[in-house]
């Protein structure tokens, strides 16, 4: 099967979006903060530990966005939506 480009117009945008909504990464963040739980040793598996390792790996995560963003000339600024005249 040949590669080919894959064009998106702003309804499937907006429906990709609506698919990772909130739910989304609410569901996301929790199995995150599920399998912390789970990986760590039981003499050290507490409330506060898995906290502290979920906000170290968040911190990390944005972080490596922010460097990437910039080696690949991503904004930083809200991407506009092309107004319906335009």
């Amino acid at each position: 099967m040949a590669e080919r480009d894959i064009q998106m117009g702003p309804e499937d945008s907006r429906a990709f979006l609506d698919f990772l909504g909130p739910g989304w990464v609410d569901n996301a963040v929790r199995q995150a903060i599920q399998m912390c739980w789970h990986a760590m040793p039981k003499e050290k598996r507490t409330v506060a530990a898995v906290e502290a390792e979920i906000r170290r790996i968040l911190d990390r995560a944005l972080k490596d966005m922010r460097e990437d963003a910039g080696a690949f000339g991503i904004s930083e600024e809200p991407r506009r939506e092309p107004s319906a005249g335009a």
